[in-house]
């Protein structure tokens, strides 16, 4: 199979369905698209009916192009991580992988133009999450939730405003931010460094006031991520946690019990934001985004160094928190469904505290003037005891 072969597959498969954002090739599968969180087969002429391992491989060679250290890098770890161009048409994030021993990959389509938090509808938080000058802010989610998209809107937020240096490390480089009032160096794990840690660490080097670490994967990261803060950086970062209050807890979990008390010093001292995501079938096709948002305050630092307690946890500061901007997830939900984007199956499938969520919908559809209860035509025995 040849490059241009590869590059026709890719065109039809991306100009099958609408809102496609992923392709995948999977042996002993058809060619297969994700349209709004739905795998979906591809219609080719001649029809590829189930691929083989063959077919997958050739596939993965060619988007490797003969890359020395992305062969190495898959024969040793079982996967890699690369950037692919078709030309005029699309860029992808990809995952080549193994698995019972057949190759498979996932092409994830990457956005050409860069978000802005106006045009995503993010929340008001996030203008003010742009505006801070030190410290580290954490996106916490689950692959594919969309923290990428949502730092690049903090960026370019940056990007419009400040006249700083920003050094982005990103495996691989998703969206190319253009230099605005802001100068950007944008470097690619493998390609431009070699270790999230080691490209953070020269990163202290290249005098940014605004530092993008795709990941925070280890230990060495988190200690150099705290170390940049601490040294007047601002520090954007992912991590994969399931809500803003775990993330805490994922951090401390990475450091033995004699350092937990000093790294829970310096994260308090340091974090600024936990912006946790989320991705849920909307009404009608699409997907919409509900967050969970914890911002420092006397409470969270509090709760950082001593840890939580009774009354006092991080879900019950976001509860209080609104008024800084901070949110649960189960509150945002409550409100995607009160503004008929999702419907209450979704709603109680996707909350953290279901009980928390059943209750809010239960004051919407009271406002609204719906029922809240399947019980009906219930009438007061007056007979009940009364004497013959």
């Amino acid at each position: 199979m040849k490059k241009q072969e590869i590059e026709h597959l890719l065109t039809r498969m991306l100009d099958s369905n609408s809102n496609v954002s992923d392709l995948n090739f999977t042996v002993g599968r058809p060619l297969q698209v994700e349209s709004a969180g739905e795998l979906l087969p591809v219609d080719m002429t001649p029809p590829i009916k189930s691929l083989t391992p063959y077919q997958t491989e050739i596939i993965s060679l060619n988007l490797i192009n003969g890359d020395r250290r992305l062969t190495e890098t898959l024969l040793r770890t079982g996967s890699c991580d690369l950037s692919f161009s078709l030309p005029g048409k699309a860029r992808f994030r990809v995952n080549i992988f193994a698995q019972s021993g057949h190759l498979s990959i996932v092409l994830r389509q990457l956005e050409s133009k860069v978000p802005t938090i106006r045009d995503m509808k993010l929340p008001e938080s996030f203008y003010e999450i742009g505006k801070e000058l030190n410290g580290i802010i954490i996106f916490t989610g689950a692959t594919g939730t969309g923290k990428t998209t949502s730092l690049a809107a903090i960026l370019e937020e940056i990007n419009e405003r400040r006249a700083a240096h920003v050094v982005t490390l990103e495996d691989p480089i998703e969206y190319q931010h253009p230099h605005k009032k802001a100068t950007f160096n944008q470097r690619e794990l493998g390609r431009d460094f070699d270790s999230f840690a080691n490209g953070l660490r020269a990163a202290l080097r290249q005098a940014p006031k605004v530092i993008l670490v795709g990941e925070m994967r280890d230990r060495e990261t988190v200690e150099i991520g705290l170390t940049a803060a601490e040294t007047g950086h601002l520090v954007l970062t992912t991590l994969h946690t399931v809500d803003a209050g775990q993330t805490i807890n994922r951090i401390l979990g990475m450091f033995t019990n004699e350092e937990e008390r000093q790294v829970r010093i310096r994260l308090a001292d340091t974090i600024r934001w936990v912006v946790s995501q989320r991705l849920l079938p909307k009404v009608g096709g699409g997907r919409a985004a509900a967050f969970e948002i914890l911002r420092t305050s006397l409470r969270v630092k509090e709760a950082i160094l001593h840890g939580e307690s009774e009354g006092k946890t991080y879900y019950e500061m976001m509860q209080a928190g609104k008024p800084l901007g901070m949110v649960t997830f189960d509150e945002h939900i409550i409100s995607l469904y009160e503004q008929g984007l999702i419907t209450q199956e979704t709603a109680l499938a996707y909350a953290s505290h279901k009980a928390v969520a059943a209750r809010g919908i239960d004051r919407v559809k009271s406002a609204r003037g719906e029922a809240t209860t399947d019980i009906k035509d219930l009438q007061l025995d007056r007979g009940y005891q009364k004497r013959i």
